[in-house]
């Protein structure tokens, strides 16, 4: 179910958009025969015959470009006539003159009211204010360029990797470093990635990174992999890799890669496509890309698994059609796994994983790519899950954690997402499971990695380069 905020094109699929811009959403004509009454008001024409395809927010115009003029002039042109040969339908004999100018001039003027990102506002002391709330930061660890990943550990301390291939230990704002990390891949977006206690560490003291591993035969190649190692003061011990994503692939991007123990004992692993988008998430058959995974703790596979490989042989493949999620959490209310992904240019994802579920990528998708054209014009088809919210333009979503406990009231229950391109933490009010409002905290902090709630009930952002530390938000009465 999508959030709210969208109204998605196929309520409208005999009733579709005003202009051709890049991305063909897939407008469909009207039939000739049949009478289309206008509504004399210019905000119930555009819901009623463009919402469908640009959005209700007008989404769909961000990080587009106009193909055939900008001006009112050219939106009028483009209206009354259309595009016929690009599925643009004319709308001549749908609205007078009149009508189709107050058109044109509702949606540029829409399009224009939507703000732009402002990136010189910048933070001008460590005092941040909500709409219901004000928090103030604390640095508790700092000297780390890029800290991809937190976890939380029993003493008070917490562990945190550096993409670059480091680990740490910080403890009362001090942070000592941890031997025994393997090579990797610190090309790109790869290297040291996530990071996660098992449930009983406390007894076992084992705890699981994910990595960009490079090919032990050939250098050029590298995966997401995950390693289980055994926390000493030494340093690790007894490390063991516990999972690969195959095939290998060259590329240096889109590894996932989040990682997220459930109360049963099950590891769940978000893993990239690594930019194959056009065989990897779609293939489930000895191919694990683009995907999440579901492993016990000791590498092996649960035999209540819902994929199968051509063989009938139960795989690690928990669901599929995804494209770089980096941020996985529990939802601590309802048990459900959500994750967020990065789309192309558009259509980053919230998704609820359901076992066995296709996420659509890229046979569906609100994004396009990066150069403007077309990726696909379907944002839903039978056998998709679709998203359960999406962004655009993308904000590059990284982290992700549900607010509990009480020293955030307002914010209960909201679930959290770092902004990588705006700099921001992302706040999602829920109603049920719907998105229903969303809010910009820590405006222009830098670019945030990731986000937890503590066991101190307490909210930590991992914040890179140039501002790069990580952060605790106190609340401010």
């Amino acid at each position: 179910m999508r959030s709210h905020y969208f109204i998605s094109a196929t309520l409208f699929i005999a009733v579709t958009s005003i202009f051709y811009i890049r991305r063909n959403e897939g407008y469909t004509v009207a039939n000739s025969n049949e009478t289309m009454v206008s509504i004399a008001n210019p905000a119930e024409n555009y819901a009623t015959y463009c919402a469908g395809c640009h959005g209700e927010k007008m989404n769909a115009f961000v990080d587009r470009d106009w193909k055939h003029g900008n001006g009112l002039k050219d939106l009028m042109k483009s209206i009354k006539a259309g595009w016929p040969d690009e599925g643009m339908p004319a709308f001549a004999e749908t609205f007078n003159d009149a009508e189709v100018q107050e058109l044109a001039e509702y949606i540029l003027t829409g399009i224009k009211n939507r703000k732009e990102y402002d990136f010189n506002d910048r933070p001008t002391s460590d005092i941040f204010k909500s709409e219901s709330m004000t928090v103030k930061l604390e640095a508790v660890a700092t000297g780390i360029d890029v800290p991809w990943g937190m976890a939380f550990l029993p003493d008070g301390g917490m562990l945190v990797t550096e993409r670059g291939g480091k680990l740490y230990k910080v403890f009362n704002k001090q942070k000592q470093e941890i031997k025994g990390v393997p090579d990797v891949v610190a090309e790109g977006q790869g290297g040291l990635l996530d990071i996660a206690l098992h449930p009983d560490f406390g007894k076992n003291q084992l705890i699981y990174f994910s990595y960009s591993k490079p090919h032990p035969d050939n250098k050029r190649l590298a995966t997401t992999a995950v390693m289980r190692a055994k926390l000493g003061r030494g340093g690790l011990s007894e490390q063991k890799i516990i999972f690969e994503a195959l095939p290998y692939a060259p590329t240096r991007h889109h590894y996932g890669s989040r990682l997220v123990f459930d109360g049963k004992g099950h590891l769940f692993i978000s893993v990239g496509e690594r930019g194959n988008e056009k065989e990897n998430p779609q293939t489930t058959d000895n191919n694990q890309l683009g995907k999440t995974h579901r492993i016990n703790d000791d590498g092996s596979i649960p035999a209540d698994n819902p994929i199968k490989d051509k063989s009938g042989k139960v795989t690690s493949l928990y669901t599929y059609g995804n494209r770089n999620p980096q941020g996985l959490a529990l939802n601590p209310f309802t048990g459900e796994l959500w994750e967020n992904e990065h789309g192309p240019r558009g259509g980053d994802e919230i998704n609820i994983m359901q076992a066995g579920k296709n996420y659509g990528w890229p046979v569906t998708s609100y994004g396009i790519n990066y150069n403007g054209t077309t990726i696909t014009d379907k944002t839903t088809a039978p056998g998709i899950t679709d998203p359960q919210h999406y962004w655009i333009p993308s904000i590059g979503p990284s982290g992700m954690a549900f607010v509990t406990g009480d020293k955030y009231k307002p914010w209960k229950g909201a679930v959290l997402s770092g902004s990588l391109r705006f700099q921001y933490l992302n706040l999602s009010w829920l109603d049920g499971t719907k998105i229903v409002k969303e809010e910009k905290l820590l405006k222009n902090i830098g670019r945030v990695r990731d986000v937890r709630m503590g066991p101190d009930g307490y909210i930590y952002v991992a914040v890179e380069a140039p501002a790069a530390a990580i952060y605790k938000l106190i609340p401010v009465e």
